[in-house]
């Protein structure tokens, strides 16, 4: 039912395409193809709300695939069962994602039948707001040209490497928690436990920190505006 709403109602957040076709049964990963600009989808759907991991698929190839750019756009359904409708769906650009925010599970049992099959998370808590495009939102649609313009808007990242793009989620996500338009590096500098907790292989930190500020601006998401000061663009 879920795929049959998606089929019936949903479209294309990455191009003017109003609908999405349906793969052949039985297709690995995907679920959904835009017909115009063929960028795929994969469709996970619960009852209840999202929180801060989603399970997923085997680990390694999941690891894999977003090292090689090979991984899905993943949209995620909030569904009521008793009104047969959806109250949330929002998609997750693949350029957001990145190695670190998949998490392995533990393997399973000797008495499983898959016996040591690992598994994976997918952690939507590592994912920056802007890694979250909603499409509808508490039962009610968000405009479509917002909800392109914001895919679109950070596409860039696909220029960033996977191995990368971890820390520069992660910054952006910590100076967005300012909810400043202008902020100092000193005010970016606070977050190092915080960095350092999520990257603990990094004993460089704050040099780490100053270079995806340089990324950032270089994306357009911030301007450097002197004296170590930076100003949000969008």
């Amino acid at each position: 039912m879920t795929q049959s709403w998606v089929g019936e109602n949903a479209y294309c957040p990455a191009c003017a395409s109003e609908y999405l076709e349906p793969t052949p049964e039985g297709t690995p990963v995907v679920d959904f193809i835009c017909p115009k600009c063929k960028t795929d989808f994969q469709l996970k759907s619960q009852s209840k709300p999202f929180s801060a991991r989603i399970v997923d698929g085997a680990y390694r190839p999941m690891v894999n695939s977003i090292l090689e750019g090979k991984a899905p756009n993943f949209l995620l359904m909030k569904y009521n069962v008793e009104k047969l409708s959806v109250n949330d769906f929002f998609a997750i650009p693949k350029h957001f994602l990145f190695p670190e925010v998949i998490e392995k599970r533990k393997p399973l049992s000797d008495s499983a039948r898959r016996a040591g099959w690992v598994g994976c998370n997918i952690l939507l808590h590592r994912l920056p707001e802007e890694g979250k495009v909603s499409i509808l939102k508490d039962g009610s649609e968000i405009n479509k040209s917002e909800v392109r313009k914001k895919w679109q808007s950070f596409k860039i990242l696909s220029d960033v490497k996977p191995e990368s793009r971890g820390w520069t989620a992660d910054v952006l996500s910590c100076v967005r928690k300012l909810e400043k338009p202008q902020f100092k590096l000193s005010d970016a500098y606070s977050f190092e436990p915080e960095l350092s907790k999520l990257h603990p292989d990094n004993k460089n930190v704050l040099p780490k920190i100053r270079q995806q500020l340089q990324i950032l601006r270089d994306l357009g998401v911030l301007e450097f505006l002197g004296n170590g000061n930076y100003k949000f663009l969008r």
